[in-house]
């Protein structure tokens, strides 16, 4: 059972308590409630090679909320496409694009049924704005392009931020995975943003690398990690936002003091189209 009192998500027929789910793994290391123990092993065998991955992740929240405090109050961003959502946390999408610009809409997509289940969360935002969910995955772009969902609440003619949190590197296939970050972004006109980040071994010391690459031939981690000149490539055609690519810890910081790049072993980006 979860750590949570949740019924209705085990009454979707896809939810699988014995297959690691990454949207409740990085629950469980934010510290939320709703994981199962699949995912709590695989968190702690994760941490056991790489012990700074709770720190990574709450450095990826932090990513995220100056990432689209960027969008929302200096580039004018009025519209967000948040694919590979996650289970609600602490400022959503929604929460900080609208304490911004209040008239911000926002679609969430996923294709994990717990954060199906959540969605009403994630739908309560300013009443000057809107929010939706789409029931989809990453790799199959043209089925989020393409839902009602997403046409109720987002005029693709405007400007988008399209955002891809932690979630490009669960594609393992380099050239698919630029192939659906262009279909994305072909969708969307001039002005618009990719935002993006991507875990990488670039700033572990080799034996950690070397055990995180074990992990994957044997199938017991899902990310693919991806160096700097392959995640930059994401970026191609757009104007990157100073400082560029860079260790997530490092875009545009609101303290002096920040974890290291080996703390966090991911790069992040934000590109206008």
């Amino acid at each position: 059972m979860p750590t949570s009192d949740l019924d209705q998500p085990q009454q979707d027929p896809r939810l699988d308590i014995d297959t690691v789910s990454p949207a409740r793994r990085w629950n469980y290391w934010l510290g939320g409630k709703d994981h199962f123990q699949v995912d709590r092993d695989s968190g702690d065998r994760i941490a056991g090679a790489y012990p700074a991955i709770r720190i990574a992740a709450q450095e990826g929240r932090a990513f995220h909320n100056r990432t689209i405090r960027y969008l929302a109050r200096e580039a004018g961003i009025r519209q967000f496409l948040d694919i590979g959502t996650g289970l609600p946390a602490p400022d959503n999408t929604h929460e900080v694009a609208q304490a911004i610009t209040p008239q911000a809409r926002v679609v969430y997509v996923d294709n994990d049924p717990m954060v199906l289940a959540h969605a009403r969360a994630l739908m309560i935002g300013s009443p000057e704005g809107a929010t939706n969910y789409v029931d989809a995955d990453l790799n199959d772009p043209s089925a989020i392009l393409g839902a009602p969902e997403l046409a109720a609440t987002l005029d693709l003619r405007e400007p988008v931020g399209i955002l891809l949190y932690a979630v490009l590197h669960f594609i393992k296939d380099d050239e698919r995975a630029r192939e659906i970050v262009a279909d994305l972004l072909a969708a969307v006109p001039a002005g618009s943003y990719l935002v993006a980040t991507n875990g990488t071994k670039d700033f572990v010391p080799p034996q950690v690398g070397a055990m995180y690459d074990d992990m994957l031939a044997k199938g017991l981690v899902d990310a693919w990690p991806r160096d700097g000149a392959t995640f930059a490539r994401f970026f191609d055609g757009l104007d990157l936002v100073d400082p560029g690519v860079v260790p997530i810890s490092e875009w545009r910081p609101s303290a002096a003091e920040h974890p290291a790049p080996n703390e966090v072993s991911m790069y992040g980006a934000v590109g206008r189209k």
